[in-house]
């Protein structure tokens, strides 16, 4: 009896404890990964939501450079955060490129733009204090079909870590890419034959945008 109600008591403590630790799998996958092959150091770390998991095939794109990509889920910026120990201060890389802040908008209403730049600065800061001399590249919030209902609280977001960066002293300086403007149609609305069926995540015309943008800013 004992022993039945310490085995209940043990699933609901453990099913509690993986509610509370979104995305657990996905983490505990990338460091069974490193653990195995540990990537090389200086490499270029790619971190944040499902526009770059699902950009499984990213280091072809950029073949003159070494990519780790550690997008996860449809994390938030506060995801990344409560991860940053997990999935990027234990490599040693010589860039970090970060795409995350359209999920924070998308799952929550009460999320605005300079909440975003608010959580983003709070990433920028702790990945500064832990490694500063880290370029640090942000790839904008991108313009999806399925969210163009939320585009002013996005374009909001752009602006505020745009001019956030541009503040920044060079150690070295930091990069915002725009990727928005790239992928709007002559309509001012996002191009429909960049994106797969859930009119949310990119097909390789998509990507291929964001290779012409990103690669000029790699550190070599």
């Amino acid at each position: 009896m004992f022993r039945r109600i310490f085995l209940f008591v043990f699933t609901v403590i453990t099913a509690t404890t993986l509610q509370a630790q979104p995305f657990i799998g996905e983490i505990r996958e990338f460091k069974k990964m490193d653990s195995i092959s540990a990537p090389p150091e200086y490499s270029i770390l790619f971190v944040g939501s499902s526009s770059f998991r699902m950009w499984a095939d990213v280091a072809d794109y950029f073949p003159s450079h070494h990519i780790i990509n550690r997008g996860f889920g449809g994390s938030t910026l506060l995801d990344v955060i409560r991860y940053e120990k997990d999935i990027i201060f234990p490599y040693n890389p010589k860039q970090i490129v970060i795409y995350c802040g359209e999920n924070d908008i998308a799952a929550d209403s009460s999320v605005t733009g300079k909440i975003v730049y608010k959580r983003f600065k709070k990433l920028f800061h702790d990945i500064r204090k832990q490694f500063p001399h880290v370029r640090i590249t942000y790839v904008s919030i991108k313009p999806s079909p399925s969210r163009w209902h939320l585009r002013n609280k996005m374009v909001d977001g752009n602006k505020r870590i745009e001019k956030f960066l541009a503040r920044r002293k060079p150690s070295p300086p930091p990069h915002f890419i725009n990727v928005w403007d790239a992928m709007l149609g002559p309509d001012g609305t996002p191009m429909k034959d960049i994106f797969i069926q859930d009119n949310l995540h990119m097909n390789k015309k998509g990507y291929a945008i964001w290779k012409k943008l990103i690669e000029p800013y790699l550190s070599k």
